[in-house]
């Protein structure tokens, strides 16, 4: 061992030691390893920041960018609604869940594709009474499973794939994964659909900071637009799209105004409405019935062109000038150029006489207004309106359902048919959510998951370190010379069990990183076709079920499913014995081990 193998190895053992520790995050650990490994003179300086316009990363975050975009399309959830009336219990809400998180996951990032369910079975599991509990773990597994089957669905095989570049001059492909992918998919759905008995019934997820304030119920004003479809929109109708979650507090026509309208009011266009219900609920009713939020369509003021509307929510303070005034009093949009688009009172139901605009607001009261991106800070503060918490707001934002879909889909195409690498395909569908207005930059920018990004682009340097000092053929000849005599199956199952009980302490990226160039080395040292050796890395990284802290989905489902660290062995751990045996014949059984 020359002294430069010795430090590279016992940089990654630090780093290692230190992800274990969990004292400090992922990010910096991977930062620091970054400078040590500049400083040992491991990585030369020019080549430092490499990891940072890697196509690895630049995969992941346009990855990120099309999945948050075709989240905010609602079409998962036009989908789903027909169906999810119908789920009464765990045996039914569980298969259907686990089922579409899978499906997801092959075509979108999987974190992406558990951040589009989560929300809607957790309202499933409330409105049926079913822990939820039952159903995120399982649903996070799945997602781990169905990011198997495609190169973009899971960090691990897009690393794994440029390991190969740079090992053999060719990556895999998009869809090299999917035999295996499949087999391994469809074998965990069917084990989750009925193993997800094996989590415990008492566990309360902690509430979010979310679920707290979208519990207050906000009265915001609607007009009902000029092609309104009459045969079918009666006030009935529209609470029948709300599932009882909005009330229509009063309608307003032609100057008149009806307190609790009757149900069988017939809606006209023209019609003002007032609608009370949690923020979600009149944001789903206001898109899905095509309403139009009475102040939304003001031009607000903006000191560029080139500014984003946002909307925010915020609580007036006790020396507001809003305390006792109206929106129309003060003339709101005129003097700040904001528009009021809501407003939520505590301790009892809001009655307005007249319109949203003319309610005489309180101290305490929450209002969600509407304005520039660098008017809306002057205003509230001028208005004296404290912000809320920052979280995603939407009320009656538009939604382009095919958009963002049709977009995901010529990016997929694209690679199919080789009609360009995969890195500018998913960028280019990335810039393309942004031009057609599927997301706006800002929402593009929050989709980006950052400290992933650094972890995976510092560290891509310091695993490259590892093969320029011949350390990785070092250890795939002592790997050799243990495994020796054992047949190439053994070897294999042996590198996706060490890839799977290192991915939960290291995580995936860091896993892959490691141990692919000593699986390859392996692999060549002993005759045999590297190929089925990485792939097994990729899958033993990639299906970490036994900890909350190795993946990104199982860390997102943790507090909202009220679980405990001994949990995800109860579920995680048989299902981490059958793809260790079942991948492992499958990869050997798609790729031959020797070739």
């Amino acid at each position: 061992m020359t002294i430069h193998q010795a430090l590279a190895f016992g940089l990654v053992f630090v780093t290692i030691a230190c992800f274990v520790w969990g004292r400090f995050r992922y990010d910096l650990i991977s930062l620091l390893a970054l400078f040590a490994s500049v400083m040992l003179g491991l990585v030369k300086p020019a080549n430092a920041f490499a990891g940072f316009s890697n196509d690895v990363v630049v995969i992941i975050a346009c990855a990120l960018v099309v999945s948050a975009g075709f989240a905010k399309s609602g079409l998962v959830e036009a989908l789903l609604r027909p169906i999810t009336p119908r789920l009464k219990s765990a045996r039914s809400q569980a298969p259907v869940f686990v089922t579409a998180v899978t499906l997801l996951s092959m075509a979108t990032k999987n974190v992406g594709a558990l951040a589009i369910l989560m929300p809607i079975a957790i309202q499933t599991a409330r409105r049926t009474g079913t822990p939820v509990s039952r159903l995120l773990m399982p649903m996070s597994f799945g997602s781990l499973l169905g990011g198997l089957v495609t190169l973009v669905g899971t960090s691990p095989n897009i690393i794994v794939s440029q390991v190969r570049q740079e090992l053999f001059g060719k990556p895999f492909g998009m869809y090299d994964f999917a035999p295996v992918g499949l087999g391994l998919a469809a074998m965990g759905v069917v084990f989750l659909v009925f193993a997800y008995r094996l989590l415990p019934l008492a566990r309360t997820g902690a509430r979010t900071m979310d679920a707290v304030l979208e519990a207050k119920p906000y009265v915001t004003e609607v007009e009902v637009p000029e092609d309104w479809a009459a045969d079918k929109r009666r006030i009935a109708d529209l609470q029948h799209l709300a599932e009882g979650r909005v009330s229509v507090m009063a309608l307003l026509r032609g100057g008149s105004r009806r307190s609790a309208p009757h149900a069988n009011t017939n809606l006209q266009p023209g019609d003002v409405l007032l609608l009370e219900g949690e923020q979600q609920a009149l944001d789903a009713i206001i898109s899905r019935a095509k309403l139009k939020l009475t102040r939304s369509d003001r031009p607000v003021l903006m000191e560029q062109p080139t500014e984003e509307v946002r909307v925010v929510e915020g609580v007036i303070e006790p020396d507001s000038i809003l305390a006792g005034m109206s929106a129309a009093k003060l003339d709101l949009h005129g003097q700040y150029g904001v528009n009021l688009l809501a407003v939520s009172r505590s301790g009892y139901r809001l009655r307005l006489n007249q319109t949203l605009r003319s309610v005489r607001l309180r101290v305490g009261d929450i209002v969600i207004l509407q304005g520039g991106e660098r008017n809306l800070p002057g205003a509230l503060e001028g208005l004296g309106v404290l912000p809320l918490a920052e979280r995603n707001v939407r009320l009656g934002g538009l939604r382009r359902g095919l958009a963002p879909a049709a977009i995901l889909a010529l990016a997929m195409l694209a690679i199919a048919f080789h009609l360009a690498p995969v890195a500018i395909a998913f960028f280019a569908a990335a810039v393309a959510m942004l031009a057609f207005g599927g997301l706006r930059v800002r929402e593009a920018y929050a989709a980006l998951d950052g400290p992933v990004l650094v972890l995976i682009a510092a560290l891509i340097p310091v695993g490259e370190a590892i093969h320029a000092t011949g350390g990785a053929d070092l250890a795939a000849g002592w790997l050799s010379q243990i495994m020796g005599a054992a047949p190439p199956l053994v070897g294999l199952g042996a590198l996706m069990l060490l890839a799977m009980i290192s991915a939960p302490f290291m995580h995936n990226a860091p896993t892959v990183l490691v141990f692919a160039p000593i699986a390859a080395g392996f692999a060549l040292r002993q005759g045999l076709n590297p190929d089925p050796f990485l792939m097994a890395v990729a899958v033993g990284a990639a299906c970490d079920f036994l900890t909350p802290i190795g993946h990104q989905c199982n860390t997102l489902v943790m507090a909202p499913g009220g679980y405990r660290f001994s949990d995800y062995p109860r579920l995680g751990a048989p299902l981490s014995i059958l793809v260790l045996v079942a991948g492992t014949l499958l990869i050997a059984a798609v790729w031959p081990l020797r070739g």
